[in-house]
């Protein structure tokens, strides 16, 4: 072979690897997400395990996943996705791989057993979901809810979700890095699983999602309020006269309370705890006084009433928070006015 040659095809080679890079490059801009409230499997285990960087579930079905699938699954737990569904569903993702929507790499998260992480809410209740987008994308949602009589224990199917009981085209606007979605929550009671469809608009790229959750009695407004709700109550944090102690050692850390939506007798409210300090926080609690109104229900955290003092403890899948992250809860209250809250506590 000439030197001329062999140098044309050395040239003719590096030009295509440079061309192979170039196209695949863009992959790292695919949208990315899940709901994070209430918190989809893959999302629970994530925060479930996470310890100093490593995953080490402490759920047992979290557990048995990372098992038999290893943890890069839950490093991803916003990848859930099939690059060319359109946002098809039934007779597109086969019975029984819901959940990780077919996806071989998910598969241990199909499994079919009631111990997963599973978010508490009221049903009947409003309430507004948190879709974390790691990656925004033009787009649309559709949730569903399992029917009642659903067995957690056997393998999930289209029959047992029916039709969607929220549908959002288009999305609504990207707000503090997550999709919020307002929603009147079906009734139901006992153990299911809320699964959630994000297809892209500007792709045939769609995200799926199971997020196991346990329906407690049926208070609430079963449709949206008809009086007209009170304008958000801005972030309300710690008086600067009675910041918020902690024990020695522990991360310093701040709470806002935001209500979401009232309406004639009661309201939704979210509290976020953030660790402003730079140690992880672990074995957290807080606190705070509502003026009036009596406790209902919560999720994403354990709530008990003293009085007038709510506390509030992290979920099992979340008993951390790292430098400079935040915890979000939020509980369901009666009350005929909508309150001022004191005294909080953090640490």
């Amino acid at each position: 072979m000439s030197r001329l040659r062999r140098a044309a095809l050395l040239t003719a080679a590096a030009v295509a690897a440079t061309a192979a890079i170039t196209v695949l490059t863009p992959g790292a801009a695919f949208a990315h997400g899940a709901l994070t409230s209430p918190a989809s499997r893959t999302y629970a285990c994530y925060t479930d395990g996470l310890t100093g960087g490593q995953i080490i579930p402490k759920n047992p079905a979290c557990a048995a996943a990372v098992n038999a699938g290893g943890t890069q699954p839950l490093y991803d737990w916003y990848g859930v996705l099939r690059s060319d569904a359109g946002g098809r569903t039934a007779g597109y993702i086969p019975d029984g791989q819901l959940c990780s929507a077919g996806f071989s790499k998910y598969a241990a998260y199909d499994a079919p057993r009631a111990d997963w992480p599973a978010t508490t809410l009221q049903a009947g209740a409003r309430m507004t979901m948190q879709y974390g987008a790691w990656v925004p994308h033009p787009g649309s949602f559709k949730l569903y809810v399992t029917r009642q009589g659903y067995d957690p224990t056997q393998p999930l199917k289209w029959s047992d979700l029916g039709d969607p009981f929220a549908v959002f085209d288009p999305q609504p606007a990207l707000a503090n890095g997550s999709y919020p979605l307002s929603v009147t929550l079906p009734n139901r009671s006992g153990r299911h699983i809320i699964y959630a469809v994000w297809w892209r608009s500007d792709s045939q790229e769609s995200f799926y999602g199971c997020s196991d959750v346990v329906f407690n009695g049926t208070g609430g407004p079963t449709t949206p309020p008809t009086t007209t709700p009170p304008t958000t109550r801005p972030p309300t944090t710690p008086p600067a006269t009675n910041p918020p102690t902690n024990p020695p050692g522990n991360a310093a850390c701040s709470m806002a309370i935001t209500v979401d939506s009232a309406w004639s007798g009661g309201f939704q409210a979210t509290v976020t705890v953030t660790n402003n300090g730079t140690a992880t926080m672990t074995n957290w609690r807080a606190s705070f006084t509502m003026s009036t109104g009596t406790l209902a229900s919560g999720w994403n955290g354990v709530f008990t009433q003293n009085g007038q003092t709510i506390a509030m403890l992290p979920p099992d899948y979340a008993q951390s928070i790292p430098p400079g992250g935040t915890a979000t809860a939020g509980f369901l209250a009666s009350s005929a006015s909508t309150p001022v809250f004191g005294n909080f506590s953090c640490g």
